[in-house]
């Protein structure tokens, strides 16, 4: 039945890439379906360090290689998420072979031999990489996030892992990834470390912007001064989580089985608004990638509220496009 859609990819052909995030068992038994609407995908998780490098000497790729080998039978492109990252890190990396804490020289070393190993074995194959993910502090009176990495590592660990990704594949795209990247006072704080970065000559290519949004905020003047900003720093941009959840973060409601009219005509509105921002930034914006495929499969499903079911994409539970689709499609 999507078959008769039109395509959503080819709908921004030239504008910029449209991606979702998969999994092995949604491209298994929604293949055909992100096939047609997408021309990126992301893993959701299984190329992050937990999931790839459990053990220091056991890598297990298997489930990446499914997704490559997806994306490479469909002509899809590839962006890799993500080689370091405060989350989903396995926790030998941080432990040093007597069992205490391991030194910095041991931990760097673990980190540049991850990078390399993954990033050679997808070398040509993968053509953007989230290199470094959330380091930046939500609080205000804070730069960095306190992590293990900033703890043994120090600040360098970004510069470290950037020039790593670099070294084993110098064609890919390298970028710094980053959530609540609208809010002012984050957003210059991700605005001077990638500054900083670019004036120590770090092989840093853009800035990912997750856009976990909602449907009453961000401001599409929030995200076009975010986009601004990060702009000036003569980078790329890409979109790299987007989802429009029905939900302020703060509601915590768990009695809706459907979303309301009044929820669904704002997110109609909010993704016709942001997508004509994106195309309006098509020099700049090069890849928009949503966090999921539709609404039938999406970690807001869960998050914050355990258990509460969201639907923050252009398709429904049947992969069927609901207005807001339609919305894009006129946008493109």
């Amino acid at each position: 039945m999507y078959n008769k859609v039109p395509n959503l990819h080819e709908a921004y052909h030239g504008i910029f890439r449209i991606g979702a995030a998969v999994s092995p068992k949604t491209i298994r038994s929604e293949g055909d379906f992100i096939a047609r609407h997408y021309n990126s995908i992301t893993a959701e998780n299984q190329m992050k360090f937990e999931e790839i490098h459990p053990e220091e000497e056991r890598y297990t790729f298997e489930a990446a290689d499914e997704l490559m080998e997806f994306a490479l039978q469909n002509g899809i492109a590839v962006r890799g998420h993500t080689m370091v990252w405060h989350n989903q890190t396995s926790d030998w990396v941080f432990e040093g072979p007597s069992g205490g804490p391991a030194d910095k020289d041991l931990v760097l070393l673990r980190m540049k031999e991850h990078i390399r190993m993954v990033a050679s074995r997808y070398k040509g194959k993968v053509y953007a990489w989230d290199v470094v993910n959330e380091a930046i502090e939500d609080k205000a009176d804070l730069v960095m996030r306190s992590t293990k990495w900033l703890d043994i590592l120090g600040e360098d660990y970004i510069r470290h892992a950037f020039e790593a990704a670099h070294e084993a594949d110098p064609n890919a795209l390298l970028f710094y990834n980053d959530y609540n990247e609208t809010e002012p006072v984050k957003r210059s704080k991700i605005y001077n470390l990638v500054r900083s970065l670019k004036e120590k000559g770090v092989p840093i290519h853009g800035i990912g912007m997750q856009g976990h949004w909602n449907i009453h905020g961000p401001s599409v003047d929030e995200i076009r001064q975010a986009i601004e900003l990060y702009a000036s720093l003569d980078l790329q941009l890409h979109i790299t989580e987007l989802d429009i959840s029905m939900f302020h973060f703060e509601d915590r409601r768990t009695d809706l089985t459907a979303p309301t009219v009044q929820m669904v005509e704002l997110q109609q509105r909010r993704y016709e608004e942001i997508f004509g921002l994106f195309k309006e930034y098509r020099g700049v914006i090069t890849s928009v990638t949503f966090w999921g495929a539709a609404d039938n499969y999406t970690w807001l499903d869960n998050f914050p509220v355990r258990g509460r079911k969201n639907w923050p994409f252009l398709f429904d539970v049947n992969l069927q496009p609901k207005q807001a689709f339609w919305r894009v499609i006129g946008e493109a």
